[in-house]
């Protein structure tokens, strides 16, 4: 990677994207989502959001950049250093009549040159369909004038936003304007004749509500994220053998993401082996070779920003043994009772509960525990949440409603040095499918990743594409 020189000495190397305004949802999507939020918004009042912040890596390298997902769903906008401002109800602003405003970066060439192209405030307005678009110079002079307004509604502010010294523009400079001009001015008393209150909450959960239910784009963009994912599992399925690393197991999912256009991973991807997958998030990733472990493969692919959330466990050298057979089935019975569950109307907690009913009868009957309050330790999580632009999306975590996307996800984990018979250790199995909630009943959208053991098996004698990927040694 080039380093900057002396003449660059006030930017940074940084990874955020070029131009990229391909959006498959579309200008319409992003104005209808604000305009469903305006309409709950509390009368006389405007809200306030940021861009996600630059978050620093190491030295003078940055993470890639990500959006943050509400301002990404509000606007369609994937720069940083931007900030957006709704009204409740169309207000006069000198002789414009408006109840949007984008503020986003002038373009600047020194910038460009490393970074890559920006859109600035004329193609911003143009390609993102928005009202009104001005640059971030705006920001603290608007700022600064808003009056009579009752309410400003915000979502709590990061507290991870660096200070871009070479940036006066920066998101750390359009945050501390906010804070000066609205937040602080008005908590700590105002000479304006007027009290503005700060609410940090009726935003989130308008935001968490609207998030909740996918329109038919969104459920698109989850089907073909989901599908993304499912043939990485079935690749692996075929590929994987024992002598396998973790990483290189990680490094067949997230090589199909790829080829299938899916540029990132919702999240980190967990691939853990033998005691590796009772570690519920392990994402080190580290062991090598496999074994003939059983290996626990939690990845979902994100596809232009939404994402899939998807696991399977399997045998490394294809074939389940009488100990991993016995437990693989308990967590599948539990997933298909929990997923048969899964309808309109009832709390969002029943799937989980009916998944642990099973599990619990299922490993008293092994003699693995003796009571079913033991269940919790060896089955310490829920089975769901909702999935969307965050692989954890918001929500009310009410009652289930058609149209929204949730996972179900039971599993047993036993440990080693476990208090049960040792033949149990060591064995960690999760099944995860993504399953969207419809009032003609509950619809797998991840289905066609085999789960049964039968049909794992069989899918594991299966050719792989990747036989033939042969490297050449190193001489090391």
């Amino acid at each position: 990677m080039l380093r900057t020189s002396f003449l660059m000495f006030f930017f940074v190397i940084s990874t955020v994207a070029q131009v990229d305004v391909k959006d498959f949802l579309g200008t319409d999507f992003h104005r209808e989502r604000r305009q469903k939020l305006t309409e709950q918004m509390p009368e006389n009042s405007f809200a306030v959001l940021f861009s996600a912040p630059i978050r620093n890596r190491s030295n003078d390298v940055d993470h890639p950049y990500h959006q943050d997902a509400n301002f990404y769903y509000l606007t369609g906008f994937k720069e940083p250093h931007a900030a957006l401002i709704l009204f409740d109800q169309p207000v006069k602003m000198g002789t414009e009549i408006i109840q949007e405003i984008l503020f986003v970066p002038d373009r600047n060439p020194l910038y460009e040159l490393w970074e890559g192209e920006q859109l600035g405030p004329k193609r911003a307005k143009k390609m993102l369909g928005f009202q009104k678009v001005v640059s971030t110079s705006e920001f603290d002079a608007f700022t600064a004038s808003m009056m009579g307004f009752s309410q400003v509604l915000h979502l709590k502010l990061v507290d991870d936003v660096r200070d871009h010294t070479n940036n006066p523009l920066d998101l750390y400079s359009l945050v501390q304007s906010f804070k000066k001009n609205i937040v602080f001015h008005h908590s700590e008393g105002s000479s304006k004749n007027y009290a503005l209150d700060i609410n940090t909450n009726s935003l989130s959960e308008i935001l968490s509500s609207l998030r909740e239910l996918k329109t038919p784009e969104e459920i698109s963009m989850l089907k073909k994220a989901i599908s993304i994912s499912v043939v990485g599992q079935i690749e692996v399925m075929k590929a994987i053998d024992a002598h396998m690393s973790e990483r290189e197991i990680q490094g067949i999912h997230e090589f199909v993401f790829r080829k299938y256009g899916a540029k990132h991973q919702g999240y980190p991807s967990i691939v853990g082996a033998g005691n590796h997958g009772c570690v519920l998030h392990y994402t080190h990733n580290t062991a090598d070779p496999v074994g003939d472990n059983l290996v626990l493969m939690d990845v979902g692919a994100s596809y232009y920003g939404y994402t899939a959330d998807i696991t399977r466990t399997i045998p490394a050298n294809g074939l389940f043994n009488e100990q991993q057979a016995a437990i693989y089935n308990i967590v599948l019975d539990a997933q298909e009772a929990a997923i048969n569950a899964a309808v309109v109307g009832v709390p969002f907690s029943t799937p989980g509960k009916v998944a642990r009913n099973v599990i619990e009868k299922g490993l008293i009957d092994l003699g693995i525990i003796i009571e079913p309050s033991e269940v919790q330790r060896y089955f310490p999580h829920g089975t769901s949440h909702y999935i969307g632009l965050d692989v954890h999306d918001p929500g009310t975590y009410g009652a289930l409603k058609s149209n929204s996307v949730i996972t179900i996800e039971p599993g047993i984990y036993i440990p080693e040095n476990s208090p049960c018979d040792p033949k149990w250790w060591g064995i960690a199995i999760r099944i995860e499918d993504d399953i969207l909630i419809t009032n003609e009943g509950p619809v797998n959208l991840s289905e066609a990743a085999p789960k049964t053991i039968s049909e794992i098996e069989k899918m594991m004698q299966q050719p792989s594409a990747l036989e033939d990927f042969i490297l050449p040694e190193l001489d090391l």
